[in-house]
């Protein structure tokens, strides 16, 4: 199963939109600490609507407490960065990847991109817009994730004149 994974988020209303966007997807959400609220904040609670019950919540203290849940799962890091090696469209991503990300203001630390097993980064056309905002990253990397592996089959389908 695919995991996201938020290092060191600072501001509560993306991590709440990160929260709902796996809440509709069933995925797990891992906040690794510290983070720059508290999570009874009520910003982070407003931006998760009423879809906290949905959320697959697992937070941990610090890094190092994540690092020995995970290695005890298992999977492959893929790290966000605006500085990856691949295109985040082009990557394959595979069904036991922890997608990481960020803080807002430093992104993934050195530390921490050395250990991933791959970087991606999101292409953007503008040179001077130097990375996305954090719940919008997420949410692009994992419903491409999710489109690899097939996730997103409906049984909604388009007529045949569209």
């Amino acid at each position: 199963m695919l995991r996201v994974v938020l290092v060191y988020p600072q501001i509560p209303p993306n991590t709440g939109n990160v929260a709902r966007t796996c809440a509709a997807t069933d995925t797990e959400l891992h906040l690794v600490g510290p983070l720059g609220f508290e999570i009874s904040d009520r910003y982070l609670k407003r931006a998760g609507l009423d879809y906290w019950p949905y959320v697959k919540l697992h937070y941990h203290q610090t890094w190092e407490v994540f690092s020995q849940v995970y290695q005890q799962l298992g999977g492959r890091w893929i790290g966000f960065s605006t500085s990856g090696q691949y295109s985040y469209v082009q990557f394959p991503f595979q069904p036991n990847d922890w997608l990481l990300f960020g803080s807002e203001t430093q992104g993934l630390p050195q530390s921490v991109l050395r250990r991933c097993d791959a970087t991606v980064f999101i292409p953007m056309t503008q040179p001077g817009v130097r990375s996305l905002n954090l719940s919008v990253s997420a949410a692009l990397g994992l419903f491409e994730a999710r489109r690899q592996l097939g996730y997103l089959i409906s049984e909604r389908t388009l007529p045949d004149n569209v």
